[in-house]
């Protein structure tokens, strides 16, 4: 029963990919199409959305999009454009799959307009009928600020030329802000290295059923120079794993369902390489199996793959800041001999509404203190895992702190330190962090 749930899901989500881009999708529609429940339908579009070929657009419904490749990620459609800035369709729906990649502005006279809008592009302006004809004549698309309308004839040609107009209630900077805020986070998401983007695949990865052999075992061993195996059912559903220990004092005849691990414990494919690394070093385990929602084996993570991937990031260029970083970029680092101290101003923005430094934001200059110390003393990622704060005071804002980290105790693992933040000779917050280290 659950092989043939699971069947039934895989035909819907080919059946969604195989749909024209732009197609309207319903579940109704799907349920009826493919003789299913409607709770199987909404459950393979949800899946079709996280997968990335599939929207739901506020006031439009759920469409079918084209799905953007990772280098892309800094692209967004007109259709992400439409709930980034809560607005509605006025014309163009057919175009909403399409990518911008540039926004401009229209706060200029309509000849200076013309020389930045092209094909591909999103013109922001407000009830110029002028200026909304221009851009989707050029082949670009409009974004109406200040909630208003357009014409009849505008949404006709832009319904003609499958290019969106799309009203929003905000002003042309806010809306530029929305637009350049989503860019942004994507940035950061390019540079956050998943696990799909370095497992090995399916196609690549030797796998054993529960029906093979023990002697099946070691001859992989030979041809595959490895000792690890993940084992599949028909259906390619991870069952367990099978390794040298496992197979120790049995029989060669011994079927591999009677020695594997079973429920091995697995990672998805859109989970962070930090955060498997993390799992593999606290659990032990050289290879980590990648199974999709239904747990069907999708690859192979092992902990060279990670060390690899974690190499890999330590040495890119930082495109976008993170807020730890962004909260770490006012303070300054000082060194005297072993001693490590930062020094920084507590600004508006870190402060509550009382106008005292917010507690979050003083733990996290506490946490990253801590673990840039153990850096000093030990290469690689620090992973806090045991965060105390047992004492804070309020700090008013535009006051002067310092941040001082004390090594405690650091092992090839483990590292722990305690912080103290002082204003002038008092002091204003303490903390006791304990961190994994992950070696690259």
């Amino acid at each position: 029963m659950e092989a043939k749930m699971a069947t039934k899901h895989e035909q819907i989500l080919q059946h969604i990919d195989r749909l024209p881009i732009g197609s309207k999708i319903s579940v109704r529609q799907i349920a009826k199409d493919l003789d299913v429940s409607e709770g199987t339908a909404y459950r393979a579009i949800k899946e079709a959305e996280t997968q990335g070929y599939v929207s739901t657009i506020e006031r439009v419904g759920t469409v079918r999009i084209e799905k953007k490749q990772k280098e892309n990620i800094e692209r967004l459609t007109f259709a992400e454009v439409v709930n980034i800035v809560d607005g509605h369709v006025l014309g163009g729906r057919e175009g909403l799959h399409k990518t911008l990649n540039k926004f401009v502005i229209g706060a200029m006279q309509l000849e200076a307009m013309m020389r930045y809008i092209d094909a591909g592009s999103l013109l922001i302006v407000g009830n110029r009928y002028q200026a909304h004809k221009i851009a989707l004549q050029q082949g670009a698309a409009v974004l109406i600020t200040g909630g208003f309308d357009t014409s009849d004839e505008m949404k006709q040609l832009a319904d003609r030329l499958a290019l969106p107009i799309i009203s929003s209630s905000y002003d042309s900077f806010t809306v530029a802000s929305m637009i350049n805020r989503a860019i942004y986070d994507r940035l950061i998401k390019k540079e956050i290295v998943m696990v799909e983007d370095v497992l090995k695949p399916l196609a690549e990865t030797p796998v054993l059923l529960t029906s093979d052999t023990v002697a099946k075992w070691h001859q992989y061993t030979e041809l595959y120079q490895d000792t690890r195996f993940p084992v599949v059912d028909e259906q390619m559903r991870l069952i367990g794993i099978v390794t040298s220990k496992d197979i120790i004092g049995h029989d060669e005849t011994a079927t591999i369902d009677k020695v594997m691990t079973k429920n091995p414990i697995t990672t998805s494919p859109r989970v962070s390489v930090a955060s498997s690394a993390h799992m593999m070093v606290w659990e032990g385990i050289e290879l980590l199996p990648v199974v999709d929602n239904y747990r069907k084996l999708v690859g192979v993570l092992s902990r060279n793959d990670v060390l690899k991937a974690l190499q890999f990031t330590a040495k890119q260029p930082q495109m976008s800041e993170t807020f730890p970083n962004l909260i770490m970029s006012h303070f300054r680092e000082e060194r005297q001999a072993d001693e490590l101290t930062y020094v920084g101003e507590v600004t508006p923005q870190m402060t509550n509404h009382l106008g005292t430094i917010a507690s979050g934001i003083m733990t996290t200059v506490m946490v990253e203190a801590a673990c840039n110390l153990l850096r000093h003393h030990r290469r690689g990622d620090m992973v806090p895992e045991n965060v105390t704060v047992y004492f804070l005071k309020p700090v008013q804002m535009e006051s002067q702190i310092q941040i001082k980290p004390r090594l405690l105790d650091i092992g090839r693992r483990y590292g722990k330190a305690e912080v103290s933040v002082y204003q002038g000779d008092q002091i204003v917050g303490q903390a006791m962090i304990a961190a994994q280290i992950i070696e690259r």
